[in-house]
């Protein structure tokens, strides 16, 4: 989710919200429409669900405190009917009250017949709703076990989707107790944030389960998850954890307990507050919602997301149930324990979570190379960041709408880089000091950026304050400029900064206070901080290599002169990893925005033939698979696609077809990567490799190891014909194991035959596509079918919106598009949206857009450099 309103109002609210140093946290200050003269207490909420008929029943007791007097209650309820409502307390006879929806502000209003004096009283409602499809507050999923059809319940409320389930002051700043109960069939298991406290049989054979209160939290926290689940449990510091799946799949969730036990230990030792609550469980739905949701006590996972199968699973699912896994439990600290006062500082929950993720999975799997492998995903998100088109770490927020755009790679990504530079500038022990201080203080309560600052400038002794601001108030990053003279045998470096730019050049003169590590490589490093335009740092001795950052923990990009690039670039194969990641990565950015010629970029690249590190690999193959896709359909893509072949089937010779003993993990990864690059470009050896394979492991799925499959599928899925579409498609329904369905999905989604790309688009239709898949099969067959999908999603527009959750109701139309280099289909994509769509919806689309316009000039720009240098 990204920016919000439209464009020149966004451009001032962002003038106006940079131009202020934050202020600590204050309650009566923090944005929202709610008033702040009733808050809530506790919630004692009782649902009754009608799984059948997808509808709920529910009774509320909240207590509210009045801080003021007023004549007004107002909090948010959403797609709700209210039946009644009253009011009681002290020295307040019961009084009915007539509840006022407002279906556009979502919010629900009651006028008093006389001012309420301050005190505290008791808001009693009953209501009812549905259970939604699309995972937005209480949704349903439907699923197969065996060769029975099944159903189960959960909840997701972030942002702002718990008044769908529960009238609630639905915005972060409220903090209070919920107790929850729910009737179900006697036959299933329900799940929330806190442990089962009474579980009694009721007529017509169910079963009324009650929950322990929970801590004071926000609304978005509460969850609820009821089907016919299976949980296993270890416990670690006097918490119980538990993975809780559907029927058949518990020993799939083995490998997260064990990593939730670790991790619980790790994150107790690292915050210095022990994990508060007496449980914590992990919940896998099959399908559902995307990613994960970190529920104070019941995290809700996609499966694909939390499950792992070592006989089966490639490493890279072991991988990432591990940073999700360690994603959403850092989370139960920062966004839980603490919590952002309003949704513009999302990036103190998100971007922390991510930052912490990464840092606890180097401490448990350093082999896994993380910090390495977070470059390539930093440098996603710079590429956004260098358009005009970006936002500020911290973006106003004014609507639902927003809140949800709010989570975006800005929020995540770039956050998390930002983090990690801070922390290599203050030190690890200064930065973690500073975070103990900062849980310590605000915990059970809430916070802007500017109560971090603090913490953080009084652990470290350094200007926090003014660094942070310039990096999470302003959009866009520099572009970190380096000469180097010796002079009287010492090394002078001159620094000097820009604001970098892809699409056209900045005008504002932008500037941040940027920390360097400064020095030569292997050698030792200083650390500096360029507060101005230019600054000059002089080292001891004119010997050794001259490099800036070598670390890569910079969110910068840095140009050397000519000289220094030089030295650097002849020695590529033998810089340490990072140094040389960071100097292949700089270098084809400043390809790309015109700074630097391709052949620059292509000499450094054939040096690393025989590189070792799959992140290398993937970002030199990723930006090889962008020329390609910039060449379709002109004479110069089988110039690129040659290169490819001549670059990466002797390292693929080398590793060999077939799985070695004893190699690496990483060694298996690259085989498979190097793999597909050859496939998607059209080498034949490859994709009769795939071919055989594939007939191969449709008789027997053991015949394929986990580390190919994904190649194998997905070649086999590109260049299908009728008969490998048809097995494709029925092993996809056949199949119960989530995962493989899920990678048969992504296989059929690239097929480049016309006609089967019509039938998979038909599956978005479908009643039995779980919605979470909608969007991707349309944008998926988007990619090599544009304007197939285009047309089909447009006269399908209606009944695609259905599934699209509150984060991807904007996104989905803008996605379809996002591939392409023509800004002809950026301006139809905007248009209709324009037409189409609320005004919240055109940030997104004028995003894309943008991406589209900079990739059709950089193809302008770059095919006939191809041309000439690949001739």
């Amino acid at each position: 989710m990204r920016q919000f309103q439209a464009i020149g109002a966004t451009a001032l609210a962002l003038a106006a919200f940079g131009a202020h140093a934050e202020a600590p946290y204050s309650f009566d200050k923090t944005p929202g429409k709610l008033p702040k003269d009733v808050i809530p207490v506790e919630y004692r909420a009782h649902l009754a669900p009608d799984i059948a008929a997808n509808t709920f029943s529910g009774t509320e007791t909240v207590e509210i405190e009045v801080l003021k007097a007023t004549s007004t209650i107002m909090l948010n309820a959403a797609a709700l009917e209210v039946d009644s409502a009253a009011l009681s307390g002290k020295g307040l006879k019961e009084l009915k009250l007539t509840p006022v929806l407002d279906e556009k502000q979502e919010t629900l209003s009651f006028t008093l017949p006389q001012p309420l004096a301050p005190g505290r009283y008791r808001l009693e409602l009953a209501f009812r709703g549905k259970i939604n499809r699309e995972g937005r507050g209480l949704f349903y999923v439907n699923y197969q076990a065996g060769k029975a059809d099944k159903k189960l319940i959960a909840t997701t409320m972030e942002p702002t989707d718990a008044r769908r389930m529960l009238p609630t002051w639905d915005e972060p700043a409220f903090r209070a107790r919920f107790r929850l109960s729910v009737d179900l069939p006697a036959g299933l298991k329900a799940y929330s944030n806190t442990p089962v406290d009474r579980q009694t049989g009721i007529a017509g054979g169910k079963q009324r389960i009650s929950f322990k209160p929970t801590p004071k939290m926000p609304s978005y926290l509460v969850v609820l998850a009821a089907g016919e689940f299976e949980r296993i449990s270890t416990k670690q510091d006097g918490v119980e954890i538990g993975v809780v799946t559907t029927e058949g799949k518990k020993e799939k969730g083995a490998f997260a307990l064990s990593a939730s036990r670790d991790l619980l230990h790790f994150y107790n030792n690292y915050f210095g507050v022990p994990y508060p609550l007496a449980k914590l469980d992990q919940i896998a739905i099959p399908n559902g919602f995307n990613g994960a949701m970190e529920n104070w006590g019941g995290i809700v996972y996609n499966e694909n997301t939390l499950l792992y199968d070592p006989k089966t699973s490639p490493e890279h699912i072991k991988q990432l149930t591990f940073s999700v896994n360690a994603h959403e439990m850092a989370h139960q600290w920062f966004g839980n324990l603490v919590t952002m006062a309003w949704w513009d500082n999302l990036w103190l929950n998100e971007g922390f979570a991510s930052w912490m993720a990464s840092k606890a999975t180097e401490h448990f799997h350093p082999e896994w190379r993380p910090y390495l492998a977070n470059i390539g995903d930093r440098e996603r998100v710079m590429n956004l960041d260098a358009r005009k088109t970006t936002h500020p770490i911290q973006t106003p927020v004014e609507t639902e709408a927003q809140a949800a755009d709010a989570f975006d790679d800005i929020t995540y990504e770039k956050g998390q880089a930002f983090l990690r530079m801070l922390e290599a500038y203050l030190g690890e022990d200064a930065f973690r000091k500073g975070i103990r201080a900062y849980m310590q203080k605000h915990q059970y309560s809430n916070t802007t950026s500017a109560d971090l600052w603090t913490a953080l400038e009084r652990a470290s002794g350094k200007p926090v304050g003014k660094l942070a601001s310039d990096w999470t108030t302003q959009p866009g990053f520099p572009l970190i400029k380096v000469e180097q003279a010796c002079e009287d045998g010492k090394r002078k470096v001159t620094l000097s900064q820009q604001q970098f730019r892809l699409d056209e050049p900045a005008t504002d003169n932008r500037l941040w206070s940027v920390p360097l590590q400064v020095g030569t490589v292997n050698g030792k490093t200083t650390t500096t901080l360029l507060a101005g335009a230019s600054a000059s740092v002089m080292l001891p001795g004119c010997e050794g290599a001259l490099v800036v950052d070598p670390h890569s923990v910079g969110y910068f990009r840095i140009q050397y002169d000519r000289a220094t690039f030089d030295a650097l670039a002849g020695q590529a194969a033998r810089l340490p990893d990072a140094t040389r990641l960071k100097l292949l990565n700089d270098t084809w950015t400043q390809v790309t925005a015109g700074l630097v010629p391709l052949d620059a970029w292509l000499k450094l690249a054939a040096q690393l033939g025989d590189e070792p590190r799959l992140a290398v690999w993937e970002s030199i193959i990723g930006n090889l698979n962008f020329l390609d896709s910039l060449a379709r359909g002109e004479p110069e893509r089988p110039l690129v696609r040659r290169f490819i072949a001549g670059f990466a089937k002797p390292r693929l010779l080398k590793l060999g077809w077939e799985e070695k003993p004893g190699e690496t993990v990483e060694d298996a990864q690259l085989r498979a990567l190097l793999a597909g690059a050859l496939a998607r470009s059209g080498d034949e050896e490859a994709i009769a490799q795939a071919r055989s394979r594939f007939k191969r492991w449709l008789e027997d799925p053991s015949s394929v190891s986990p580390a190919m499959i994904g190649f194998v599928t997905s070649a086999a899925g590109r260049y299908a014909d009728q008969a490998t579409f048809d097995a494709i498609a029925q092993r996809m329904q056949q199949t119960q194991n989530n995962e493989e369905r899920s990678r048969l999905l992504g296989a059929l989604i690239q097929v480049q035959d016309p006609a089967l790309a019509d039938k998979v688009l038909q599956m978005a239709l479908s009643p039995n596509t779980p919605p979470t898949q909608v969007a991707g099969i349309v944008q998926g067959v988007g990619r090599s079918h544009l304007e197939q999908a285009w047309n089909f999603a447009v006269a399908n527009r209606e009944q695609l919106m259905k599934s699209q959750d509150s984060v991807g109701r904007n996104r989905a139309f803008p996605g379809i598009v996002a591939a392409s280099s023509s800004a002809r289909d950026a301006q139809r994509m905007e248009d209709f949206v324009r037409q189409n769509f609320e005004a919240d919806a055109q940030v997104e689309a004028q995003r894309v857009a943008s991406g589209v316009r900079v990739r059709a000039a950089q193809k302008a720009r770059l095919l006939p450099q191809v041309r000439e240098a690949l001739k």
